[in-house]
């Protein structure tokens, strides 16, 4: 196991940023910047032993203070949407910026991938680590309390990349962190991606509104196209005549996760047959945004100018449900003063023969 410290450019400020990557012994590496503690490379074997990358994103320091699609991104402090921009926390009303219509999404636009973040690295039991840590204030993106924030990320020996979050606050506010990661296991430059394979372990979604909004309505999965309970292609039934899909313009939903509350289980995977690639995504988080990038094909070219067209990459973005600190029928995302919020994501590499 290794790790390597690179400077990679600098911030209109003129403070540095640097890259940091991961690797372990079987020739699996990632990378990931100081820039908002993003994720920027993940290279695997496919079947025959050839490096892959398989995560989107961009050469630059320049492209990721752009970065409209959120490539690689930890979200907080509460990831999706927010209905209204608002919200209400002991009888006081707290108002957010509406960036999505009349809704706030991802915490937008002061958003946490646009700072720098101090990072340290260290050799534990599971791997090499880099943690990127971030001070976030009292009033800071419209929530309450002063903020300490650490996003982690491990390379293990058996090729897994494991994220660990953690934040305390000195007032109740919300944490909902995820990680915005899109993937393609044909190669961050393999194109459209909706002939891989999905499974999703999950009964039933969040039905949702126009703007994405959940209604309340809990619909099971069995019998529609959002049914991933048994792996399939992700394209077999994304433009099929289902309102949900209609009005995402492909997947974009809130999948209720059939682990028990707080445990670590496998809950989704996905594969290549191009590649052989495999990766399975397990959580402790209640629900997984499952995002086909439909809305990709905005801001700088990725990496060695690749462009990236809609579904050229999809997200397993592991979440409290969205809208859930407005809703309390919902897991609920509040981090009372003091607690500590602790999650943990691991993205496992394997190949298939």
């Amino acid at each position: 196991m290794a790790y390597r410290k690179e400077q990679w450019g600098v911030m209109p400020s003129g403070e540095p940023v640097s890259l940091y990557t991961l690797s372990n012994d079987n020739g699996v590496s990632a990378s990931f910047t100081d820039l908002g503690g993003t994720w920027v490379t993940m290279y695997v074997p496919d079947r025959d032993g050839k490096l892959v990358d398989v995560v989107l994103g961009y050469d630059s320091v320049e492209a990721y203070l752009e970065n409209p699609p959120h490539f690689g991104a930890p979200i907080g402090r509460n990831a999706n949407r927010i209905a209204g921009a608002r919200f209400t926390l002991n009888g006081k009303e707290y108002r957010l910026a509406a960036n999505d219509g009349t809704n706030n999404l991802h915490s937008a636009p002061d958003l946490y991938h646009s700072r720098l973040w101090e990072a340290e690295t260290e050799e534990g039991d599971l791997g090499t680590t880099v943690r990127f840590s971030l001070f976030s204030p009292d009033g800071d993106q419209g929530y309450p309390g002063n903020a300490d924030i650490t996003v982690s990320y491990t390379l293990t020996p058996d090729d897994s990349l494991v994220i660990a979050y953690h934040m305390v606050s000195d007032s109740d506010t919300i944490a909902n962190f995820t990680n915005h990661t899109y993937f393609n296991l044909d190669g961050q430059d393999g194109g459209n991606a909706m002939g891989q394979s999905v499974w999703i372990d999950a009964d039933a979604y969040t039905a949702a509104d126009a703007g994405s909004i959940p209604t309340g309505e809990i619909v099971p999965v069995a019998g529609t196209p959002m049914d991933f309970t048994v792996m399939k292609e992700i394209g077999r039934d994304i433009d099929a005549a289902y309102e949900a899909l209609i009005l995402g313009m492909g997947y974009d939903h809130n999948w209720i996760l059939n682990h028990a509350p707080g445990e670590t289980a496998l809950s989704a995977a996905t594969e290549s047959g191009k590649t052989g690639i495999r990766m399975e995504v397990c959580t402790d988080l209640p629900g997984m945004q499952f995002y086909t990038g439909n809305f990709l094909g905005t801001g700088p070219a990725g990496k060695n100018g690749m462009i990236y067209a809609p579904r050229y990459g999809y997200c397993f973005e592991t979440q409290y449900y969205p809208n859930a600190v407005n809703m309390p029928e919902f897991p609920s995302p509040i981090l009372k003063a003091g607690e500590e919020y602790r999650t943990t994501t691991v993205y496992r590499f394997t190949q298939q023969k």
